[in-house]
């Protein structure tokens, strides 16, 4: 609809989960970016470990921090 705005709250990114987020799992590929690119995914308390090892298994350099804390750079090495 037309002026209507987006969730109140923040979701979490796994496909198919309508928790709210708890926390942000920051991101990047540094294949790519270098690390001032951050890339965010919200994660609920159930779903922050896939999400984080999902993109740790592929190689992409991985911070998680609170949602009112974000980070601006993952550096190499950053899985956390």
């Amino acid at each position: 609809m037309i002026g209507e705005s987006g969730p109140s709250t923040q979701q979490c990114s796994r496909a198919g989960c309508t928790a709210p987020a708890q926390v942000n799992v920051n991101w990047r590929n540094p294949r790519i970016h270098g690390p001032e690119r951050v890339k965010v995914w919200l994660a609920c308390a159930e779903h922050e470990e896939f999400l984080r090892d999902y993109l740790a298994s592929r190689g992409f350099p991985v911070l998680v921090s609170d949602l009112d804390s974000p980070v601006s750079m993952v550096p190499d090495g950053g899985a956390a």
